[in-house]
């Protein structure tokens, strides 16, 4: 048993390898997987779920049990319901008759299953492995402080009327997933553009840092204009907050906006929406209203979907026409692909606009546990965190714009909420230190003014010398890491 179940290990990491999903040794798969207990990575597994059989039926007693919790979830009596990881545990142990040990090891021990059987095509199993990662981690955080929440939601559907109970494991604790980083090195460095306010993250993190900076951007000239436009053209104030979104004169002035930034700005233009949910239903008031039409007479339109092959393309094509000098806009959302991973440097993004302040959904049932948890454990108020995770957010966004020294771009804050002073504030220090009085509180007018000024003074000849003086020689870059010399004891 002892050499089988190492074999079913060995084809477990060799799997993991061959796909690219781990470069590690085989005594380092753990640090790969889930953030689990070191004994479920280090400990054999239990004997009653050793033979493939006998796993198989203990995965379907899970299956039946969840199934079941859905039902009720959905029925005439169901709702919302949550639980702590320990009290679902203990429903399905007294439900099942299944042992709490066991389940620790559902999910490697399917994964060992799976290898050892050489399925050609492990995502026809996805659905299964999700099954066995959530009870894993019930079971191993099922004891102590809970760390996890068991969100179960009669509707989880966004189709208005459709049924789908969805049963949600919400984590509550971010220093989980980087606690293996330092417990394994001794030397741990986090940097980012978006790390903002900087004292937040150790409480968030869980970790004292030793070291902590915050450095300026090293320009040669005024390469980013920070705009907050909070008015329209015909100086009503624009927001996307709930009592606002909906007017008529907010929509037609966001849309009036957007068509005359896209005549005023070459190339391509980018526009973030606080939601799928906001950008569809302004989408569709614009095209009542004309303004879509308006704006194809300067650029092309592409939009972000939940589809991301459909996005994907979209992109492509979107680089397509910046490349071919049409020019285009894309329209995305915050938290989406797009805000994430992809640059939109150089002609791709000479402008970035921030339709909103991209607050989560604060009726979510999982941020309200993850609120909770903060507030009681780390003293983290309410509205602090989600001032912060809004800024964040809306700083990734507008970062798209920056790639290189010699890049420059527009970063607009269309919502009159950027220009109070406890909003902005937010934004990292690079971005605040573009932003000038001059640049706060903005009708339409004015800012297309200080568009067009910038876009001017970018279009001149890039100064090397200037450039040379913000970039290092390799002569400079050798000085700063002189090589080691090796010296020969006698």
């Amino acid at each position: 048993d002892s050499e089988r179940l190492q074999r079913e290990y060995q084809n477990l990491v060799n799997g993991l390898v061959d796909q690219g999903l781990l470069e590690a040794s085989a005594n380092e798969a753990g640090f790969a997987s889930n953030v689990l207990n070191p004994d479920v990575i280090n400990e054999a597994v239990p004997g009653n779920i050793r033979r493939a059989e006998h796993f198989i039926s203990f995965m379907k007693k899970i299956v039946e049990h969840l199934k079941t919790r859905l039902l009720t979830v959905a029925g005439p009596r169901g709702g919302v319901i949550s639980e702590t990881p320990l009290a679902f545990l203990h429903r399905m142990i007294t439900t099942t008759s299944l042992e709490a040990k066991p389940l620790k090891f559902a999910y490697s021990r399917l994964s060992s299953l799976l290898r050892t059987l050489q399925v050609p095509n492990l995502d026809d199993y996805n659905a299964l492995t999700d099954v066995a990662d959530f009870a894993s981690l019930v079971a191993t955080y099922s004891e102590g402080l809970p760390k996890f929440a068991i969100i179960m939601e009669p509707n989880g559907s966004s189709i208005p009327g459709a049924s789908d109970p969805v049963i949600q494991l919400a984590c509550l604790d971010a220093s989980l997933a980087i606690a293996p980083l330092f417990k394994r090195f001794g030397s741990v460095i986090i940097t980012s553009g978006t790390l903002s306010p900087i004292d937040l993250y150790p409480k968030l993190l869980q970790f004292e840092p030793r070291v902590s900076e915050s450095f300026n951007m090293s320009t040669f000239r005024p390469c980013i204009r920070p705009l907050v436009i909070t008015r329209g053209s015909d100086q009503l104030p624009v927001s996307t907050k709930f009592d606002d979104r909906g007017d008529m004169g907010v929509v037609r002035n966001y849309g009036s906006m957007l068509v005359e930034l896209c005549s005023s700005i070459p190339d391509g233009v980018v526009a973030f929406f606080t939601s799928y949910s906001y950008m569809e239903s302004i989408i569709s008031e614009w095209d009542g209203m004309g303004i879509l039409r308006q704006l194809t007479k300067s650029k092309l339109v592409f939009i972000e979907t939940k589809d991301v092959v459909e996005t994907t393309l979209a992109l492509d094509n979107f680089r397509r026409a910046c490349d071919s000098g049409r020019g285009a806009v894309f329209l995305s959302v915050a938290r989406g692909k797009v805000s994430e991973g992809i640059n939109f440097d150089r002609h791709y993004g000479r402008a970035v606009i921030m339709f909103g302040v991209p607050f989560q959904y604060t009726l979510s049932h999982i941020l309200r546990a993850r609120l909770e948890y903060l507030q009681t454990n780390y003293q983290i108020r309410e509205q602090d965190f989600l001032n912060f995770d809004a800024l964040r957010q809306a700083s990734q966004c507008v970062g798209r714009v920056i790639r290189s020294k010699i890049d420059y771009g527009l970063m607009i804050f269309a919502d009159s909420r950027y220009n109070r002073h406890d909003k902005r504030t937010k934004l990292p220090g690079w971005i605040q230190n573009f932003l000038g009085d001059g640049q706060l509180n903005l009708s339409t007018d004015t800012a297309i003014a200080q568009v067009k000024h910038f876009l001017r003074v970018m279009a001149q000849p890039v100064d090397q010398n200037k450039l040379k003086e913000v970039l290092l020689s390799l002569e400079e870059v050798e000085a700063m890491n002189p090589p080691t010399q090796m010296i020969e004891a006698p």
